[in-house]
């Protein structure tokens, strides 16, 4: 959810920043000029709600790992083990940084890796809202493959473009990471050092417990909903 926040509160800004030419003035066209209309805005916030998911892939137990059975589940063993286990390198500013940057170039270059990327962003968002079966761990991922092929068709529909994908995927991991170090734990931001870094205003809230769940994704749901009536209100 603060990835979907994040990004409708973040883009627009972002896309009509003027982009640099090579005479060193700026120019009047944003660095995203045209590129984030009604039905990017709206597939924005669920990639990117997705994409504040992709640091806890690391965590082959937790429920996202789950998202597509045992496909999920084994790219996450192999994360876990490239990051050095959970809240490790893949909750950095380099991980935020290298995901965006990636992503930006499957956008540009390689449309098959983008595809698979956009589907496994959706999958990660509708999971971790809770879309499945509880103590169901084939039919939740039965479901959600239903659901990531038909959010994904509709994309198809509509026409989205990605010119903001690599955005959208750094903004999410970013703001999994700055949520991270607000919890008792924190995170290793600078990442290779092992320090780990918590927020001078953190709420110690533990993941997952009854505040989370209770309280605060009902607020986090209202925001985005006023976020979205904010964006897509006529001028």
């Amino acid at each position: 959810m603060t990835g979907a926040i994040a990004w409708l509160g973040l883009a627009p800004p972002l896309a009509a920043l003027p982009l640099l030419s090579e005479s060193s003035r700026f120019i009047e066209t944003g660095i995203m000029a045209g590129a984030l209309g009604p039905a990017e805005l709206i597939a924005g916030a669920i990639i990117c709600a997705g994409a504040a998911m992709l640091p806890d892939l690391d965590h082959p137990s937790a429920t996202i790992a789950q998202t597509f059975g045992p496909v999920t589940w084994l790219m996450s063993k192999g994360v876990s083990w490239l990051a050095g286990g959970h809240r490790g390198a893949t909750h950095s500013l380099a991980f935020a940084v290298a995901l965006g940057f990636g992503a930006h170039w499957l956008a540009n270059t390689y449309p098959i890796g983008r595809d698979v990327m956009v589907v496994l962003l959706i999958g990660l968002a509708l999971r971790a809202i809770g879309v499945g079966i509880p103590g169901n761990k084939l039919g939740s991922a039965m479901v959600n493959i239903g659901m990531t092929a038909g959010l994904y068709a509709v994309f198809l529909s509509l026409g989205v473009g990605y010119a903001w994908l690599g955005l959208a995927v750094g903004v999410g991991c970013l703001i999994h990471v700055v949520g991270d170090c607000m919890t008792e734990r924190g995170c290793p931001v600078l990442w290779p050092l092992g320090v780990k870094f918590v927020l001078p205003w953190k709420i110690g809230i533990k993941t997952g417990k009854k505040f989370e769940q209770k309280i605060l994704a009902p607020v986090l749901s209202v925001a985005i909903i006023g976020l979205l009536f904010w964006r897509l209100a006529p001028v």
